[in-house]
Formats: C-alpha cells, sequence, structure tokens
C-alpha cells in the first residue's frame, strides 16, 4: 500500500419559504446520525465475540506497569431528554487497565481509563458527566505526547464507532464493503493504530453513551448546536486539567456532524485560551445549506433548496466512483482519483445546465420529485450526450436523474448504502425492512455486539444500573441546528476565525471517494471558500481514500490513512494531498468564507 500512495491518498493536480408537504418530516429520520447505527445482539453473538475478544486481546502479551482497576460504576445513568442527574449522584471514577500494542516489532506498552469527568462552565456550575475511554502511553522522548480528542457526530451518536473501527489499539474487524460472516466480526490487534503516535480520548456527548446532564440542566439542554459545543469545550479543558495535559500537542479529530462540530469547537476552544496544534475534518458536512437534501429535510421548507444546483453537482462524483465499482463506468478507469477529476471537471462544466433539474433532483431523493410542481428531468438526448464527458453509462446516468431516489435505481432490485455506496442488498433481504441503509446494516448489530464484551472484559468498566446507548434516536428529533444567526450551521465562518486566531492550526480533510453521505467534492468546494480571504496561507491538507463514510473500515484505505496521519503529526507534507491553492474554486453562489450563507444568500435576495 505505502508503495502505492499516489492512487490512494490523493488527485495530481494542476493550480489548478415555502412550506413544503408534511411527509418531510419521515426525511428527518432517514438522514439522522452519520456514523452508524444501534442493534439488539443475540447471545450466541455475544458468546461468539466474547470468545473472539479472548483471542486478540492484547492482554495475553502485556508486561502490565501497574495493577489493573477494574470499576464498578453504580450510578443510574439516563439518555432520556428530560433527565439530570442529581449533583450529589456525580462521581469522577474510571476503570484504569494495563495492555501492550504491537505492531511488528513495535511494542507499546498502554493505559486505558474509562469512566466520567464533569464539564463545568466558566463559573464553575457542573453542566454534564461525560463518559469517555483514554488511551494513553508513556513517553518515549521526554517531551508531552500528543492527546487527540475523538468524537463521532449524528447528531446523536455515541464515539463507539471511532473507537471500535478506526485507531484504537482495538477494533472491529469487518469484510467491508462485504457483509461475508455478518454479524460476527471479530475484535483483533489493530496493527494501524495511533498509539504509537497519539493519545486518543473518545468522548460521548450528553445523552449518548453514558453521558448525563447534572440538574438543574437535563439532557435536553445540550441538543443543539452551540450548546453541544460548549460542553464539548468544557470536558476538554476539565480533561486537560486532570491529567496534566496542558502542556500536550491538542488535537481535535471529528467525524460526520463531529466535522461542523470541530470548526465550531477549534473556534471555542482557541477563544478560551487552549490552543491547539491540529485538526481533524472526516467525512465532512462543513456547510448544512450546501447539502440541500440534509438541509431540506431539517428546515422543512424551501430555505433548504437555495444551494440545490452545488448538491447535484456536489453528489455527482461521488455517485460516479459508486458507479465505477459496480461496472457501470465507460471506459473502465484506471486511477480513482483522475476519475474523480474528470467526473468533478464534467459536473463544473454541466453545473448552468445541471441548475434546470437541481431542485427536482434534490426532492426526488427525498421521494417526492413533485412536492413543487412538475419534475424536471434531462431528456434521453441530453443523458446520450453526457455519456463520454462523465465517463458513465446510460444506465448509471438515468439512475441519477430521475424520480426515485439514486441509492436505489443504480442497480436494479438493489439498493446501495448511503454510507459506503459499495455496500449492497437485494431489496428482497429482509434487513432492509428496519434499516434502509446496508452500509449502517454492516456494522451496527457486530459493533453493538463487540461493545458488549469489550467494555467488561478489555475496559473493566461495568455499568449495572445503566445502558450504553451507541445512538440515541431522540437526540436527532428535536436537535436546534441553529448557528451563528441562522437555522443551519455553515461552519467556515468558525473555522476562518480559528485560522485567525492560531494561524499555525494544522488542518487535515480525509475523504471516502465512495461516500454517499458527506460527498468529498462538496467538501472540497467548502474549503475552497478560504481562498476569498486575502493573505491567508493555512496550513491545510485534503486527502482521499477508497472507502466510504467510515474510510477506516476499509482494510485497503485504513492503512494508507495511518500513514498520512503519521506524517501529518510529525508536521510532513502528505503526498498528494491537495492545499488550499489547489482545491477546484469554490461555487459562484457561495458565500465567502467569513460569511455565513445564509446571511449572504438573505442579502443577495433583498
Amino acid at each position: 500500500m505505502k508503495s502505492n500512495r499516489s492512487s490512494c491518498s490523493g488527485r495530481l493536480r494542476g493550480s489548478t419559504r415555502l412550506a413544503l408537504p408534511g411527509v418531510l418530516v419521515a426525511a428527518v429520520l432517514m438522514l439522522a446520525a452519520c456514523g452508524g447505527g444501534d442493534g439488539n445482539p443475540s447471545s450466541a453473538v455475544a458468546s461468539a465475540m466474547q470468545q473472539a475478544n479472548a483471542n486478540a486481546n492484547p492482554q495475553t502479551n502485556a508486561q502490565p506497569q501497574a495493577a489493573n482497576q477494574p470499576y464498578n460504576d453504580p450510578i443510574p445513568y439516563s439518555t432520556s431528554a428530560n433527565d439530570g442527574l442529581p449533583a450529589a449522584q456525580v462521581a469522577e471514577k474510571a476503570a484504569v487497565m494495563h495492555y501492550q500494542w504491537t505492531s511488528g516489532k513495535t511494542r507499546i506498552n498502554y493505559t486505558t481509563t474509562t469512566g466520567h469527568l464533569t464539564a463545568s462552565d466558566a463559573q464553575g456550575n457542573p453542566e454534564a458527566t461525560m463518559s469517555y475511554v483514554a488511551y494513553t502511553a508513556p513517553s518515549t522522548n521526554g517531551k508531552p505526547r500528543p492527546v487527540t480528542f475523538v468524537y463521532n457526530g449524528g447528531p446523536g451518536s455515541s464515539s463507539i464507532w471511532l473507537r471500535l473501527g478506526s485507531f484504537a489499539p482495538t477494533r472491529v474487524a469487518t469484510p467491508d464493503p462485504l457483509l461475508t460472516n455478518w454479524p460476527n466480526y471479530p475484535l483483533v490487534n489493530n496493527t494501524e493504530s495511533l498509539i504509537d503516535t497519539t493519545d486518543m480520548v473518545f468522548i460521548d456527548p450528553p445523552g449518548t453513551g453514558l453521558s448525563e446532564a447534572i440538574l438543574p440542566n437535563t439532557n435536553r439542554v445540550f441538543w443543539g448546536s452551540d450548546p453541544d459545543v460548549d460542553v464539548m469545550r468544557d470536558f476538554i479543558i476539565r480533561y486537560l486539567a486532570a491529567n496534566n495535559r496542558g502542556t500536550s500537542p491538542i488535537y481535535l479529530y471529528g467525524e460526520s456532524y463531529g466535522t461542523p462540530r470541530t470548526d465550531m469547537l477549534a473556534l471555542a476552544l482557541e477563544t478560551a485560551g487552549v490552543h491547539l496544534t491540529g485538526i481533524v475534518l472526516q467525512s465532512s458536512i462543513l456547510n448544512y445549506f450546501a447539502d440541500a437534501i440534509e438541509a431540506t429535510a431539517i428546515t422543512l421548507n424551501t430555505l433548504g433548496l437555495q444551494l440545490d444546483t452545488d448538491t447535484l453537482a456536489g453528489y455527482f462524483p461521488g455517485y460516479a466512483a459508486v458507479a465505477a465499482y459496480y461496472k457501470q463506468a465507460s471506459p473502465a478507469p484506471l486511477d480513482p482519483g483522475l476519475y474523480a477529476l474528470q467526473t468533478e471537471l464534467f459536473a463544473t462544466s454541466q453545473y448552468n445546465l445541471f441548475r434546470r433539474y437541481a431542485q427536482t433532483w434534490v426532492l426526488s431523493q427525498l421521494g417526492i420529485p413533485d412536492a413543487l410542481g412538475t419534475p424536471v428531468f434531462p431528456s434521453p438526448l441530453v443523458l446520450q450526450l453526457w455519456r463520454f464527458p462523465s465517463g458513465l453509462t446510460l444506465q448509471a446516468l438515468n439512475g441519477y436523474f430521475n424520480e426515485n431516489p439514486f441509492n436505489t435505481s443504480l442497480i436494479p432490485g438493489t439498493t446501495i448504502g448511503r454510507y459506503d455506496g459499495r455496500v449492497s442488498l437485494p431489496n428482497s433481504d429482509p434487513r432492509l425492512q428496519t434499516d434502509s441503509d446496508p452500509s449502517d446494516i454492516l456494522i451496527s448489530q457486530p459493533f453493538t455486539t463487540a461493545l458488549a464484551t469489550q467494555l467488561p472484559d478489555y475496559l473493566g468498566y461495568t455499568a449495572p444500573n445503566a445502558t450504553y446507548v451507541p445512538l440515541n434516536d431522540s437526540i436527532i428529533e428535536i436537535w436546534d441546528f441553529s448557528h451563528d444567526g441562522q437555522p443551519l450551521p455553515d461552519t467556515l465562518p468558525d473555522l476562518l476565525g480559528a485560522l485567525t486566531l492560531n494561524p499555525q492550526l494544522k488542518v487535515l480533510a480525509e475523504n471516502g471517494y465512495h461516500d454517499l453521505a458527506t460527498p468529498f467534492f462538496t467538501t472540497e468546494k467548502e474549503l475552497a471558500r478560504l481562498q476569498s480571504v486575502h493573505g491567508l496561507n493555512p496550513n491545510l491538507q485534503v486527502n482521499f481514500f477508497p472507502g466510504g463514510h467510515m474510510i477506516y473500515l476499509d482494510d485497503t484505505a485504513r492503512p494508507k490513512m495511518k500513514a498520512d496521519l503519521v506524517d501529518y503529526y510529525q508536521g510532513q507534507p502528505i503526498p498528494f494531498a491537495l492545499s488550499l491553492r489547489t482545491l477546484p474554486a469554490p461555487w459562484h453562489d457561495e458565500s465567502p468564507a467569513g460569511t455565513p450563507t445564509a446571511t449572504a444568500q438573505a442579502t443577495t435576495t433583498q
């Protein structure tokens, strides 16, 4: 893999208010919780996973530095919207366990710490008791090790998906993008762990995992863009103080909704005097207005459609990459990066023509193509003319431009995944009756099953009076997305604010070619808005991998991600990554980075 960096990590570039029908309410639930779902593990599967965990448990080769300290947490945590924990019951306690990680000839003794810390506001008032898992190792050079705070998105997701799938010392070995042996995926030693590079702290926001508000606050107090950022900031400040990590290089790593959270959180921390070394944005949705599917489903009105053409064009290269996986590209691409460039150039060249179909296209993805009138689609002649420049077959083009969502139209009789378009199931598969996304099915039950054995056996933590909640569907239903005076977050102004306060801040944006939830081309276009800021020269790198939303599940992508992340942490340039100046220019209807989208749109239309 390391010898084939050009085909996996980047692309060779030169400097180059009308109310909608009530049916849209259902779309909110369909689009909720990027980054994974939950399930109900059977006892048989739990037994199998426990045995797999025992076989792969690094403790068998460990040379413990200190005695293990399991913890039986008696507190009855609740993740219900209107619940909060009395302050008298709050305890900052944790299980502490010691292991050894191996990768080749590298051996590192590390510690897991699993428990709760209290986030308090600037006046010292407790806000929430937040569950976390930290993986730490001793310094080998006398300098403080970096510490990276890691979280998923949703909103409403715990950090289980990143913790069990990405760069912790152990992981669930998925066969992504296949469902072979589902749901019996083993827990294994993770040879691509970042424990040799950085300490990691995986955080569960209030109402997820075992995190709960502290009275008089209730969980729902923190279910919104701004209060969520505040409580996450206060947790990080508490962790740094409690563990004497104020001199460590500090990083943030967010996935999916965790990326707008990261932009806002970076600004909040810098403003509070906590200076960051870097942030990682994986599978980004940095501006909700630029995804008109999400925006329309959330706002339930035409405000979400204001960047509908940007959305249609932004999804197209990701869809084309998925189509190529199913052999619906002609000729077959020789390199995924070059093909991505071809389809980006096609979408850009056809942008003005796409405008005719954009509103219908967005509403088709929501299952209501005629919600605002007669649907408008390209004619057969137009589709024929697009075959050569797009590199797609007629079947693939028809699958994108029709009245049905493209996830059921690309391959007849088949549903492809939203999180990873390469994961598919026949429409007759009974699992689709309860979860319409095959790529969510791939991980939801296996990860939840693994957690059931990993918490007590490996992390040494039990909570007999509470239930860990991987994904809280109640949160997305009432989440307040408003931010910066807008109904939805556009966080490029936040990112710019953080870069202004800390010009040395390193920014890395990681993208999966086959991600149909947060398309890579849209991320490029949003970050390119920083080009409008005179004199700004940020340390920004953008890289690309084969894979979906959870890129690290792919056995080809994960080693490349690890190699790129090591370069990033060491301050080295990532081979073939794009910089701010080599990103494609932003769409003309987008506002500059320092101006929120809705504000700019309102000014334009007045």
